[in-house]
């Protein structure tokens, strides 16, 4: 990473953009987190799906260097775009009925990743304020989303799972449930007083803490992925409830 990165944000604009989105892609589940699945094409180094030419593709660009790098990405789908693709992808895990019935604005928010030298520092900042001024200019009124723990056996992941279901669970109105079968997996696996808090968000990974510090909650139930190599929760974000500090920083350079 040079050490002054020269980000810029926009959507993917033609096949070559949707390429290098893949590519990283790539990069970060399949090779770095060893998912799988039944379009990723590993002699391109492609980690793709049917759901992609349905999606926008929010990209960070780094044109520090001699070559522009994608170095970020953000995969979004709203309401009219998912009636066109046939559902949300979220719909293969959750049942997302509270959600659809609402009435509000939704965007599905799904394979969010960075490279890995762009970590800790301000890059994901950059992509979340071009994701705040989507948001504006589509007048959203409700995130959610697959988000992922590494790996898939939850008895390993009891402390942070049961802590979200007894701290976050969505109130009834926006609570989306996992679709029964033989991926589904409560969250409470233990009971309240037995979570150790401290070992629980060590054990949440960063992004779902970011989401839950901007007032997110999670669905009933994870989905054990084993073709991604993760157990998925669904988090949901009404942004009525963001108080004006986190709104603020959600959407930062709003207009700049």
């Amino acid at each position: 990473m040079p050490d002054t990165p020269d980000f810029l944000t926009r959507l993917a604009q033609n096949e070559a953009d949707l390429r290098a989105a893949q590519t990283l892609r790539y990069q970060v589940f399949v090779k770095e987190l060893g998912a799988d699945g039944p379009l990723v094409d590993h002699a391109e180094g492609l980690e793709k799906d049917a759901f992609d030419p349905f999606y926008d593709h929010l990209l960070l660009i780094d044109r520090a260097g001699d070559v522009e790098r994608v170095v970020g990405v953000y995969r979004l789908l709203r309401s009219d775009q998912a009636a066109r693709a046939g559902r949300f992808y979220s719909e293969g895990e959750f049942d997302l009925s509270p959600l659809k019935q609402s009435g509000r604005r939704l965007l599905e928010l799904g394979r969010s990743c960075l490279h890995p030298d762009y970590r800790g520092g301000t890059a994901m900042l950059h992509l979340w304020a071009a994701l705040a001024d989507y948001i504006a200019d589509h007048q959203i009124d409700v995130l959610f989303g697959v988000a992922s723990f590494h790996g898939t056996d939850a008895q390993a992941l009891a402390h942070p799972l049961s802590n979200l279901h007894h701290t976050h669970l969505a109130p009834s109105d926006l609570r989306t449930r996992v679709l029964p079968g033989a991926h589904a997996q409560p969250l409470a696996l233990l009971a309240r007083e037995d979570v150790d808090r401290k070992r629980a968000m060590l054990e949440t990974p960063q992004l779902i803490k970011a989401y839950l510090r901007l007032g997110g909650y999670v669905g009933d139930g994870a989905f054990i992925d084993r073709d991604f190599n993760t157990t998925d929760v669904c988090l949901i974000l009404d942004a009525a409830k963001v108080n004006d500090k986190q709104a603020a920083l959600f959407a930062r350079g709003r207009g700049t």
